[in-house]
């Protein structure tokens, strides 16, 4: 039995802090998970950076909704889903997903919680897990399924590598070429071709 393991952001959607960055005009909201590859480091950078700004979580889900999926992303997604079994693997929060998962047929994700004071604050935050996304990956795979992982990302090369198959999507040059063994696509129709010749 498979199941698709796919990265959210820079895979289904844009990415949300980048979105936002420009929205509040912050360069600095700007870096991701493509830049950092410590997550962890990566959202004290970001909360600190919300906090002298004095921004929460109102200003972000404000940006959120206007995010659109990327263009092709949802008619990918429900070609997919008529053929195997898909799950979300994002180390993004439940605060934010919700309403891009309704953009793209609600399909099942698993990613992480925010904490928020009353004012809505950003105070922190809780990983589901250590190492979400290779963790998860190997519970399926305890559970009898063989995944098949895609990503963009310094944070999905372990789901990927792990996998039974695994490609990079719309990854930059730099990861591309630090792992020259993983095939790289940049358009849904060629993934879902090399996702199909491995179900």
């Amino acid at each position: 039995m498979n199941i698709v393991c796919l990265d959210m952001e820079g895979v289904l959607v844009p990415e949300i802090w980048i979105a936002f960055s420009e929205a509040t005009g912050i360069p600095e909201l700007k870096k991701t998970t493509r830049d950092e590859p410590d997550y962890d480091k990566l959202m004290k950078y970001r909360l600190d950076i919300l906090k002298q700004h004095g921004l929460g979580l109102k200003e972000i889900q404000e940006t959120i909704s206007r995010i659109e999926p990327m263009e092709g992303a949802k008619e990918f997604l429900d070609e997919l889903r008529k053929i195997t079994q898909v799950v979300i693997l994002s180390d993004t929060f439940t605060q934010f997903a919700g309403p891009l998962m309704e953009k793209l047929g609600m399909p099942t994700i698993f990613c992480n919680e925010l904490t928020v004071g009353e004012n809505g604050e950003i105070t922190g935050y809780r990983m589901r897990v250590k190492d979400s996304k290779l963790t998860t990956v190997k519970a399926l795979q305890s559970a009898g399924f063989d995944t098949i992982a895609s990503g963009d990302s310094y944070n999905d090369l372990k789901m990927i590598r792990a996998s039974k198959a695994g490609f990079l999507f719309k990854s930059t040059e730099q990861i591309k070429k630090d792992n020259p063994d993983l095939e790289a696509f940049d358009n849904y129709g060629d993934l879902l071709a090399a996702i199909k010749k491995v179900l």
